[in-house]
């Protein structure tokens, strides 16, 4: 196998597209520690993100490439990740690569629940995650991890508890049953402050914020703090919540947090008995206004009894029934939200190199 080097094994890996970046997967510097022997081909693959949605066709696709070379009998192709970060921590959460904002604009709209589904969905991806409760007036991520009182301390500082692969946290930790946060902005901050400096979170890809419903104290205060890599918006599809979740959008504008992209919560509703579907907050509703928005639509999840079920026992969907419908799409939308923070992250390191660094957590 003289005539075939490593020139030639990059030349042919450059038929094959990551269709999130746009370009071929050498250019992106992904093809990594190419290796010859007489017949015989190895090389790894590094993603920005083991939640890769498209991770087996490149696979696929690369080890074809590859095994058209003449001359070459047979292919390894070993897919790794490396989860990227453009923002620098040196004070807050310095451990953690990207910080995710799940954000609505009203309540009731399940986005405790859509935040919670998706970190374990990325943890089972194989990702490090954790789950940060910043909705301080109504802290539900512990019963629905199924977590409560379980925090420890390690030379000082609090351990979060690790749930369905997730650390977590959460002021509903320390707080008896029943017992109200009566907060004024001050706290809010200081509570941000003290939970990003005195928790061990650890080394984490991502950690998934879930904020409370609307554009207050709690969401300027993180964006100041601990600056988000991007926000999802969570939403209903009926009229009335997609105003409000349009607010949300503009107010992460105003502070220049990218928006990753919309989810549409409780699309539809399947009767388990005779299959019928029933639109029962409209449909479709959150992809029109992603559309108008201009922002991503990162997909729709149904509305079934099981998801309720499994927040109210602590075994979150994505546990409890991993290859259902819902855990399903959930999935899709873990996956495509992986690649956007991956594109997010490249098009700011882009723009940084071209003299034009983003500046976080500022107001235009």
């Amino acid at each position: 196998m003289e005539r075939v080097g490593e020139k030639e094994i990059l030349e042919a890996l450059k038929v094959v597209q990551d269709p999130d970046f746009g370009k071929n997967i050498v250019e992106l510097g992904f093809v990594k520690n190419v290796k010859l022997c007489d017949t015989s081909v190895s090389f790894d693959v590094e993603l920005t993100t083991p939640a890769c949605p498209v991770k087996k066709e490149l696979e696929a696709e690369a080890r074809k490439a590859v095994q058209a070379i003449p001359g070459v009998e047979t292919v390894s192709v070993n897919m790794t990740s490396r989860v990227t970060s453009t923002v620098s921590r040196d004070e807050l959460l310095s451990g953690v690569k990207n910080i995710i904002a799940v954000g609505s604009g009203k309540g009731g709209v399940g986005k405790s629940t859509v935040a919670v589904n998706l970190a374990v969905a990325l943890a089972r991806e194989g990702a490090r995650v954790g789950l940060f409760d910043l909705d301080v007036w109504g802290p539900n991520v512990p019963t629905m991890m199924g977590a409560r009182g379980q925090v420890g301390v390690v030379d000082g500082k609090m351990q979060p508890p690790v749930r369905h692969g997730v650390n977590v946290m959460s002021v509903g930790f320390f707080l008896k049953e029943g017992q109200a946060v009566n907060w004024r902005g001050p706290m809010v901050h200081h509570y941000i402050r003290q939970m990003s400096t005195d928790v061990l979170w650890g080394e984490l890809d991502y950690l998934i914020c879930d904020l409370p419903p609307g554009t207050g104290d709690v969401a300027l205060s993180m964006c100041q703090l601990i600056p988000p890599t991007g926000a999802v918006i969570v939403t209903t599809p009926q009229d009335v919540a997609l105003e409000d979740a349009a607010k949300a959008v503009s107010m992460f504008r105003t502070v220049r947090v990218p928006i990753l992209g919309m989810v549409e919560n409780m699309s539809f509703f399947e009767c388990p008995h005779c299959e019928k579907r029933t639109d029962i907050f409209s449909s479709g509703g959150a992809a029109k206004a992603a559309e108008k928005l201009e922002i991503p639509f990162l997909g729709g999840v149904p509305l079934n009894v099981d998801v309720r079920i499994g927040g109210d026992s602590g075994e979150p969907i994505m546990v409890a029934q991993p290859d259902s419908v819902v855990s399903n799409r959930i999935g899709d939308i873990a996956r495509t939200l992986a690649a956007r923070v991956s594109v997010t992250n490249a098009l700011l390191e882009e723009e940084s190199q071209l003299g034009k660094p983003v500046v976080w957590g500022k107001p235009e």
